[in-house]
């Protein structure tokens, strides 16, 4: 949770937008759990630009399978009703680019495939949204043998592997560019967000 006295509202000479995190935000859109569920763990990270510095007003999007490897088909992600697991969430970063959802380790959704968190960046200076995954660090077997990991080299692969925390959390930091930038991926059928397809 942010330290509203930490805020630091942007002004209009700083930056023309967008203003993702003050738009969007939703009331428990960061949990996916409640935390005291068991099997809850944090899954965090910190969105960096392309010196290294924290970008404070990034909007951070994640899609999930449950702990079983359920793809959720429940209504109700913008209306949390503290019970029902839709496998999305939604929460802006704070000053310090840190974002945090409260959720469970995602299950396998299909045999022999390693078992991942979708993410989507929402951030100054990106004309469309960036996807990424953040794959558990477990799984050796099915993470070798991930296709989409399998065609990247050992550097930029690291960067789709969360880290497991010692209170069974998992960390994944973001790099918008520059050295250790995250790969990002494109699908082909999510649709453009404006003006004829190509």
């Amino acid at each position: 949770m942010p330290d509203a006295s930490l805020s630091l509202m942007p002004t209009p000479a700083q930056t023309i937008g967008p203003f993702y995190g003050y738009a969007l935000p939703f009331d428990s859109g960061h949990e996916l759990v409640h935390p005291a569920r068991p099997g809850a763990i944090r899954f965090h990270g910190t969105v960096r630009d392309g010196v290294g510095s924290p970008v404070p007003d990034a909007l951070i999007e994640i899609w999930q399978a449950d702990a079983e490897g359920r793809i959720a088909q429940s209504p109700g992600s913008l209306k949390r009703d503290g019970y029902t697991f839709t496998g999305w969430g939604r929460t802006p970063v704070d000053d310090a680019g840190h974002f945090t959802f409260t959720t469970v380790n995602p299950g396998t959704a299909a045999a022999g495939k390693a078992p991942f968190i979708m993410v989507c960046v929402f951030a100054r200076g990106l004309l469309d949204r960036l996807f990424t995954r953040a794959y558990l660090p477990e799984h050796s077997e099915a993470l070798a043998a991930d296709p989409l990991l399998a065609g990247l080299d050992a550097e930029h692969r690291e960067t789709l592997i969360a880290e497991r925390e010692p209170d069974g959390g998992l960390r994944f930091d973001i790099r918008l560019q520059g050295d250790g930038e995250t790969v990002f991926l494109t699908y082909p059928r999510t649709p453009a967000p404006a003006g004829p397809e190509a």
